[in-house]
């Protein structure tokens, strides 16, 4: 009884404080990877396992690529990816890293961690692009656009002008409005987190944008970042390197079994010259885009 009611309290203080950070400027990486086992007996779905350590589904799939996405074996030992590279923006206010499926909240020499939805192929959700929060709402209130009810009436649904404020609301219970067409909002769907399957906003498990609404004030910054690759080099000169998947931005990339070419920036051709990187390590982490921080420079002897 006592060990069951020790890891009842494990678990809870894991999902209220595992995507908080305390950090400094020389803080490059921050969280560690655990490791979750399913049961022998019974089923366990990925979107199980990454709600309860606050993972988002894509990140879970990235570092688990040999395991069945919706429903792993039972025995398995399931990677849980919560280290990851900051990204190289602002320290300031919230920055979202489109590809990664990550947000990034600064605010007292910390850092929150959040997985994110984002939007389908083709609805927009900005890749390069600083605003701020323009006010924020408890029990939001969603007016589906033309466009939408379009979508919904092609499958025989139909969506009502305004669909009103509650748990059934697609917007959740909270919103975070920015700019002037977007928003940051909860969900009232148990699955999505750490996918493209908004229509646009950005989308969060409901706990997270609680937490968000509850601290970011009005006029917080946001920035939005299109970086599948992350580097850094800490303070002791370990080289690091963090590769997700681009984002495709066609049917038949989404559709795709084939990695998605990158795009390099000048920043990045000059840092993979770098001679102290091993140029093996380098390109297998090109190839298997873990979503893991992988060290490129390991002593060698």
């Amino acid at each position: 009884m006592k060990k069951s009611i020790l890891l009842s309290l494990t678990l809870v203080a894991m999902q209220t404080f595992a995507f908080n950070y305390d950090i400094d400027e020389d803080t490059v990486i921050v969280g560690q990877d655990d490791t979750y086992r399913v049961s022998e007996e019974g089923t366990t779905t990925m979107e199980y396992v990454a709600s309860l350590y606050k993972i988002g589904l894509a990140n879970m799939i990235e570092a688990n690529p040999k395991v069945d996405p919706i429903v792993p074996a039972r025995g398995v030992n399931l990677i849980i990816p919560n280290e990851t590279i900051l990204p190289n923006a602002p320290r300031e206010g919230i920055i979202i890293n489109v590809p990664e499926l990550r947000l990034y909240y600064y605010h007292d020499n910390k850092v929150n961690v959040l997985p994110i939805g984002v939007g389908q192929i083709g609805t927009g959700t900005p890749l390069d692009w600083v605003t701020k929060v323009e006010r924020k709402k408890a029990n939001p209130t969603w007016t589906p656009t033309a466009k939408m009810h379009a979508e919904y009436a092609a499958r025989g649904e139909t969506l009502p002008k305004v669909w009103p404020a509650g748990p059934d609301n697609p917007m959740g219970l909270y919103a975070l409005y920015i700019g002037r067409l977007f928003a940051i909002h909860g969900t009232n769907a148990d699955f999505g987190i750490g996918l493209r399957v908004s229509h646009g906003c950005v989308r969060l498990r409901n706990e997270d944008i609680e937490y968000l609404f509850n601290n970011i004030p009005v006029g917080t910054r946001v920035q939005f970042i299109n970086n599948p690759i992350k580097t850094a080099i800490d303070k002791d000169g370990n080289i690091f390197i963090e590769v997700h998947q681009p984002l495709s931005m066609s049917e038949s990339d989404f559709e795709s079994n084939e990695n998605i070419p990158f795009t390099f920036s000048k920043e990045e051709e000059e840092f993979f010259k770098n001679a102290e990187i091993n140029q093996d390590i380098l390109k297998r982490a090109l190839d298997e885009r873990s979503g893991r921080p992988v060290l490129l420079n390991p002593a060698e002897f």
